[in-house]
């Protein structure tokens, strides 16, 4: 869940989705289309902390943060359904163009539909870029991620594996879906699903959360910077929260392991997230992705210690010495290990 929005997992025991890692079936290749989207929210590009929901209105301070982007790997169907995401329901009218443009602002419930397409989409590429599912490294969530948009009446979202694997977007305040680092957060636990990642114990669900967190200003970071990318759902949090800057949580506290455990998983996530966006600012994204990637497949969701332990060991295989002693240093400081 989102953390506040919540992240609240549903898990079926010992799902694995590698095996059937999808190369997009039943989709054709390389149709694609335009679309407008957030990169990644108001609040963060615009660096305006005054902007609120004000019950979805599209007001004028809002304009200069509508982007059109090429939206790549669509079926052809006229529909958001491609490659590597695919809505699968929504409130209010479906997306829908036999030109494949799909140019909508917040005041229609289309754009955040075309909100998840995008940002699931660029993730993946992403994912694949680093060469997870290229043959190099195991593939990671390389489906079309089922996603449903306003599906929920209140301001939360999560991801699931039961009984099917997917996403669900809340609205209330801001609706969920507007704020590209929410969906980038809950396909950080889609990412997990498809790892056979365990959440056996309560740490390993804080490790998710935090992972989200990582992966949402990861993510956001690569394709549309920000000056603070440290701060999570700027848009989101803007109704929830009366602090500026306007933060679901922050990448960059200074949580110590195990003494500010509270047993809260988004609490807790944050201390694994800075240990991430640590070893991010030393080795570099790419590095750093690669490694944290390669480090979670089959985790048997045990402690921190044990995951960073695996981590360490993914950068000696991969980068050697220098690269292990930088992600040591950062789980180190947060007394991880």
């Amino acid at each position: 869940m989102k953390g506040r929005i919540a992240l609240v997992v549903l898990l079926a025991a010992g799902a694995a989705l590698l095996a059937g890692v999808a190369s997009g079936r039943g989709h054709s290749a390389g149709s694609t289309g335009v679309g407008t989207v957030f990169l990644p929210n108001p609040v963060a590009e615009l660096q305006n902390e005054s902007l609120t929901d004000q019950k979805d209105a599209d007001y004028a301070a809002l304009q200069p943060a509508y982007h059109d982007v090429t939206l790549t790997d669509l079926d052809g169907s006229g529909t958001l359904t491609g490659r590597w995401a695919q809505v699968v329901s929504e409130t209010g009218d479906p997306a829908r163009s036999a030109t494949n443009t799909f140019r909508y602002h917040r005041n229609d419930d289309r754009f955040e539909q075309v909100m998840a397409y995008y940002w699931i989409t660029e993730a993946q590429k992403y994912i694949q870029s680093l060469g997870f599912g290229t043959g190099r490294y195991p593939p990671v969530d390389m489906q079309s991620q089922r996603v449903r948009i306003n599906q929920l009446g209140y301001d939360n979202s999560f991801a699931t594996d039961h009984p099917k694997d997917e996403l669900r977007f809340g609205k209330g305040g801001v609706d969920d879906a507007e704020d590209a680092e929410v969906i980038l957060h809950e396909y950080g636990h889609a990412i997990h699903f498809s790892q056979n990642f365990s959440f056996a114990s309560e740490e390993a669900g804080a490790i998710s959360e935090g992972f989200g967190d990582y992966w949402a200003g990861d993510v956001s970071d690569i394709v549309a910077p920000t000056p603070d990318p440290a701060c999570i759902a700027d848009w989101d949090s803007t109704s929830y929260t009366s602090t500026v800057p306007h933060c679901l949580r922050r990448l960059d506290t200074d949580l110590q392991y195990p003494e500010d455990l509270d047993g809260e998983v988004h609490d807790d996530g944050q201390m694994w997230s800075r240990a991430l966006w640590d070893i991010r600012g030393a080795l570099g994204h790419v590095r750093a992705d690669t490694i944290i990637l390669n480090a979670q497949f089959d985790f048997p969701g045990t402690t921190m210690t044990a995951l960073a332990e695996r981590t360490v060991a993914a950068a000696q295989q991969l980068y050697g010495n220098n690269a292990a002693k930088a992600v040591t240093t950062a789980f180190a400081a947060r007394g991880i290990l």
